[in-house]
């Protein structure tokens, strides 16, 4: 088994490094950029013209991606990876920049945060745990956590 990372460079004077990141989904040198697609598409590109960039890394997030397209169609289809034709690896943020975004849409517990959702009003209830439930269906090969701080 290869190791996560592999530290392949190094700058002695200010410490800046270059690696290689091991996924399931492939090998990525860093560091890199990461093209954003928060509805699991990029804006003007297809998975095609994407997977001719230098990056094989894309960012999507995970309240979003529960909300539209759905965590129902995301099992159908057997992952982000698969719905958007993308073979490289996906980094999946939490939604927690939404809970100060959508300020208005929420409610902090102790336990995470219930959203009114921006397209419908429906309510949805998000804990730590069911953030990384959601990334699993997602397939997402790194899962930024939810970090809610509650109400002191």
């Amino acid at each position: 088994m290869e190791p996560i990372f592999t530290l392949t460079d190094s700058d002695k004077k200010t410490s800046a490094r270059i690696g290689l990141l091991n996924t399931d989904h492939g090998k990525i040198k860093t560091p890199c950029f990461f093209p954003v697609g928060t509805y699991g598409a990029i804006k003007t590109q297809s998975s095609e013209e994407i997977s001719d960039l230098p990056s094989t890394v894309l960012l999507s997030n995970t309240y979003h991606l529960y909300l539209r397209p759905g965590i129902e169609i995301l099992k159908m289809a057997e992952g982000l990876h698969k719905f958007m034709g993308w073979n490289g690896a996906i980094l999946t943020d939490s939604g927690g920049f939404q809970i100060f975004s959508l300020q208005g849409l929420r409610k902090i517990k102790e336990d995470g945060v219930t959203f009114r959702s921006h397209l419908d009003g429906s309510q949805h209830h998000f804990t730590p745990e069911k953030i990384v439930d959601i990334q699993r269906i997602i397939g997402s090969d790194f899962m930024m956590m939810l970090d809610v701080c509650p109400p002191g």
